[in-house]
């Protein structure tokens, strides 16, 4: 018996997903698993060559009935994601997904989101630390919960920012500059973004204005780091995508944090998804500043490849990837 699940391209993903869809389907499915009513699997991943690695990071929703895994290798030469979406009533597959496109809207989406619950309310002032493949979609999905009034973008590199200065530009028509150091472009902004894959820490807390919100979303493997410990110790607000998955995966927050489970260590932590669902009241003092910091959870990629599937579901969209029931092993 053959049974048809969906096979969805990069380029079905892409078009049948919007940023602001996936900032609220985001919203949705984190407040869901802050509740209860789903769960993140942990991350597992392997380093190998010195900067590759292989990634595997899933969630469920039991009451929404999808779960699923998202499989990735990222080298210095490129990099390849699939995800694959269960149906855990039935027990069946029903698409897989190409991921990069996926993946970029999980993480844009990601920072979009904690910029809406904690930046200003007037917030409009963007530096941008990074200027790789991720900068484009995080500064439209931070244009899409704040409108932004100016961009400052700093890089090590100078042919590289200039770049992304110019893509921004023609891309979201946005007031641009590039900055030849983080001071020039963290003076009086009030969103700071920071998504390189620095391997030092190199964002001080002098360089932040007083009461601007951090979104630190690159380092992502423990080699990495991009904040020094006195980002982290002036943050009035800490709030992270996924605490297991921080505690596994952010060399800052093992570095500052260790095991102190205290008022000053990992219980000052909290989830997007409780402050979303409002068992979190942000509160800070003046002068201080918010810090939100993502590496990843699997529940951000179950909600793209949710909103995907169904949207292609309703227009057509994708190939049929036939499914049989199994076979006989073969013992000689």
């Amino acid at each position: 018996m053959m049974t048809t699940a969906l096979w969805l391209s990069e380029a079905d993903v892409a078009g049948s997903v919007s940023l602001a869809e996936a900032i609220e389907a985001l919203q949705e499915r984190t407040a869901q698993v802050a509740a209860g009513q789903g769960a993140n699997i942990e991350k597992a991943l392997g380093t190998f060559d010195a900067r590759s690695s292989l990634h595997a990071l899933g969630a469920v929703l039991p009451a929404a009935g999808f779960g699923g895994y998202k499989t990735w290798v990222n080298t210095p030469d490129g990099a390849k994601a699939l995800y694959a979406l269960f149906d855990t009533r039935a027990g069946r597959l029903l698409a897989m997904l190409e991921a990069n496109v996926l993946g970029q809207l999980r993480t844009s989406a990601m920072t979009g989101l904690g910029t809406r619950w904690l930046a200003a309310e007037d917030a409009g002032d963007l530096a941008l630390l990074g200027s790789g493949r991720q900068a484009l979609a995080q500064v439209a999905a931070i244009h899409a919960v704040r409108p932004l009034r100016r961009v400052r973008v700093w890089s090590p590199s100078a042919e590289r920012r200039e770049a992304c200065t110019r893509d921004l530009v023609e891309r979201l028509g946005l007031d641009v500059q590039a900055c030849d150091s983080i001071e020039a472009a963290t003076a009086a902004a009030d969103i700071v973004t920071v998504v390189t894959r620095a391997r030092t820490p190199f964002l001080q807390a002098g360089m932040i204005a007083d009461g601007a919100h951090v979104n630190a979303v690159g380092a992502i493997l423990p080699a990495n780091a991009e904040l020094h410990a006195d980002v982290l110790d002036r943050a009035g607000i800490v709030a992270v995508d996924d605490v297991a998955n921080v505690r596994k995966s952010s060399r800052e927050f093992i570095d500052r944090f260790g095991t102190d489970e205290g008022p000053q260590g990992w219980g000052r932590v909290a989830t997007i998804g409780d402050i979303v669902r409002g068992a979190v009241t942000p509160t800070r003092a003046p002068g201080s500043i918010s810090l939100f910091k993502a590496v990843g959870m699997g529940v951000s990629d179950l909600a793209m490849a949710i909103r995907a599937y169904q949207a292609c579901r309703e227009t057509g969209a994708g190939l049929p990837l036939p499914l049989t029931q199994g076979a006989r092993m073969r013992f000689s």
